[in-house]
């Protein structure tokens, strides 16, 4: 599992880095974040990791104000000498709630936590769950997504086929824009509609407007108030903002 530490005292930090190497070799720190500022810029760059050590009281603020940057779902292991955050550290992805000086064996029970819940949270293959389904249960079907979308071009119905579109967007009406830059409304009722019938691991909800194509992506542009915008492949010459709260999910989709 891939972890960061959140705490703005040196030496504790790298006490507590000791000892997650001496009793889970399976977790690998990524980094030490002294500082909300330095935490903020460090998500902004980077993707969510599996698990994060946070202390509470920074030297900058308190750590829970990240939450209110970016939608964090890995679970946090809370590390801190106050108990009187136990309440609001449980609502903010925690998972456990260990007062300073951190002992070895709380902090393994802590760590076996979110190490079975990180393994819970692990997909498994397609052909494998395919497997798993015939054998317990032959008449199951297994998820479709969507392969084609039907248009009207005049007076005739053209299907165009799901990897062949490059985003889906919304002004007046929903539609959608091929890698050819043709753009064709789809008949749907709204845009949650057509993102229910989209495979997650090709498709992006950006934000209320845009679908996007992972493979349509030709870059993207940082913000210094930290949010994304990707810059889609020539010619189709659209640019689609990502919140600061949906970057470190949209990070972790697109870095895979």
């Amino acid at each position: 599992m891939k972890a960061v530490i959140i705490e703005d005292e040196t030496l504790v930090a790298k006490q507590l880095e000791r000892k997650i190497a001496l009793i889970a070799a399976d977790v690998q720190i990524m980094a030490i974040l002294p500082s909300l500022k330095t935490a903020r810029k460090w998500f902004m760059e980077n993707a969510e990791p599996d698990l994060l050590f946070m202390d509470i009281q920074l030297s900058d603020g308190i750590s829970f104000e990240l939450f209110d940057y970016y939608q964090l779902s890995c679970p946090v292991i809370f590390t801190t000498a106050y108990d009187e955050y136990a309440i609001r550290a449980f609502k903010a992805n925690g998972i456990d709630y260990l007062l300073k000086p951190v002992g070895e064996a709380e902090l393994a029970r802590a760590i076996d936590k979110c190490r079975l819940q990180h393994t819970k949270a692990l997909a498994i293959p397609a052909d494998m769950t395919r497997i798993i389904q015939l054998l317990t249960n032959p008449s199951a079907q297994q998820v479709v997504y969507k392969e084609k979308f039907i248009v009207s071009i005049g007076k005739q119905w053209v299907a165009i086929d799901t990897h062949e579109i490059a985003c889906f967007g919304r002004d007046q009406l929903n539609y959608l824009h091929t890698y050819k830059a043709e753009k064709h409304v789809v008949d749907y009722d709204s845009m949650d509609d057509i993102e229910a019938l989209l495979n997650p691991r090709q498709f992006f909800r950006a934000n209320r407007q845009f679908i996007v194509s992972i493979n349509a992506i030709q870059s993207i542009r940082l913000h210094e108030n930290q949010k994304l915008t990707a810059i889609l492949k020539a010619p189709l010459q659209i640019e689609v903002d990502i919140s600061r709260e949906k970057a470190p999910v949209f990070k972790k989709w697109f870095d895979r």
